[in-house]
């Protein structure tokens, strides 16, 4: 008996055109995603195209940034990806509407409305709060390592440039001598362009210089924070200016030799990763509410430590929702007694670690660090202990999306104003799209 098929004819047109809406199933990613932008104010983005006239048609704002977004909650970070993906995948096409910009067009567009695009992250989290997926009763706040866009092995110790920039000032004197005093002896040598030699080591000369300059910069800025000054003579102090005895091991201003510099990214640095080594990297932070595991705060900065990102962590979160947590929970590297002390009269109770889970810690002094002892105090109590176990399962979860769900590893953008706002682009993708998942349950 001959067995009947389901109808199928590759070739076959249809009488109608089909309906962008019947695309995709009901409930798609990108259906929500293009209903929020629509809802969201791209005033901004508007601005920068009025008076063009009718010759100046640039892409629909709105549309570049509904592809923008989606390709951010997807995983798709690359314009040339995105590009591809208006042609070969439902979701971009129907979000693309019959256009087709070009990987140029999209990666210019990201790169003129960055500032635009990293404040819809505020607009995204009060539409959460609206939605009822933010609470603001407890948020735990943690960062994390994200690579920065350069390579490792364009970096330089200080050590190593104070070396290259006597090597190569040696170099160039040895071609302008040799430029001075050529002649018929040469013509056995090999042929040399020694002008454009000149110009290279030059050129390579004045970067390592800015760079080393760099460094010098920033570690006579960490110093004066430190309260030295250029004329201590490496003897400390206390605050009234008495010396405590001991010496400081290094001059004023000057960097240890192994302290490094990109030159690829020279606002990112080096920082250690999970599992071992190193890489040129920058220190991500989020506060996270325990109601959907929205990110509510999203900052970034080229500072390892996280001990200096407690308070403006918890600013940003009243700046981008009107109001206070009632609660803060953070790991053992946001202690500090400046901290606490910072934060006493704040309407959010506190609970920070004082130590790694499982290990026992050091007495606090109450006379010296009394903020300090105050919260070792806290947890001992079940009540802190029953808070602080919270905190790995807020805080921890929305850091593992954007790396493994995501796939975002590494920013596609260098400098620290930059990667600033590409981290407010990709938590605001989450945030999207933590809440389509969370409309459909």
């Amino acid at each position: 008996m001959a067995i009947s098929y389901r109808p199928y004819e590759p070739q076959q047109e249809m009488l109608l055109p089909a309906s962008l809406q019947d695309w995709l199933p009901k409930g798609h990613l990108a259906y929500f995603i293009s209903d929020t932008v629509d809802a969201l104010d791209l005033k901004a983005f508007y601005a920068r195209y009025a008076g063009g006239g009718a010759r100046n048609q640039p892409f629909h704002p709105a549309m570049m940034v509904k592809l923008l977004v989606y390709g951010y909650a997807t995983g798709v970070f690359s314009s040339r990806k995105m590009e591809r993906r208006l042609h070969d995948d439902l979701a971009f096409r129907m979000l693309g509407a019959g256009n087709f910009p070009k990987h140029r067009t999209i990666r210019d567009f990201r790169a003129l409305h960055l500032k635009e695009l990293s404040e819809l992250f505020v607009q995204v989290v009060k539409l959460a709060g609206e939605m009822g997926l933010v609470k603001l009763g407890t948020v735990a706040i943690d960062g994390t390592k994200l690579k920065a866009n350069a390579s490792r092995h364009k970096a330089m110790s200080y050590e190593r440039m104070q070396q290259a920039e006597a090597e190569l000032k040696a170099q160039i004197d040895a071609l302008l001598e040799r430029a001075k005093t050529a002649d018929a002896a040469e013509a056995e040598e090999p042929e040399v362009d020694i002008p454009a030699e000149i110009e290279r080591r030059e050129v390579r000369l004045k970067a390592i210089v800015e760079a080393r300059q760099r460094i010098e910069k920033r570690q006579r800025d960490a110093d004066i924070e430190r309260g030295r000054s250029p004329d201590d003579e490496r003897k400390p102090t206390d605050e009234d200016g008495k010396p405590t005895g001991g010496r400081f091991k290094r001059e004023f201003g000057q960097p240890e030799p192994t302290a490094q510099e990109n030159f690829t990214d020279p606002d990112s640095r080096i920082m250690k990763r999970a599992g071992g080594g190193y890489d040129a990297s920058y220190n991500a932070q989020t506060a996270v509410d325990e109601q959907a595991h929205i990110i509510v705060a999203a900052e970034l900065n080229n500072n390892a430590a996280d001990v200096g990102q407690l308070v403006p962590m918890l600013k940003a979160v009243k700046a981008n929702t009107g109001q206070d947590p009632k609660q803060a929970l953070a790991d053992a590297g946001y202690r500090s007694e400046q901290n606490f002390q910072a934060l006493a009269q704040s309407p959010t109770e506190l609970v920070v670690a004082m130590g790694r889970e499982g290990k026992r810690c050091a007495e606090v002094d109450a006379e010296k660090n009394p903020h300090t002892a105050a919260m070792a105090a806290k947890l001992q109590t079940e009540e802190g202990k029953a808070a602080y176990r919270k905190r790995k399962w807020i805080a921890e979860p929305p850091n593992g999306w954007i790396k493994s769900v995501l796939g975002f590893r590494q920013f596609s953008l260098r400098g620290l104003h930059r990667v600033q706002a590409e981290f407010k682009l990709v938590c605001m993708a989450l945030n999207l799209r933590r809440m389509s998942a969370m409309r459909a349950v």
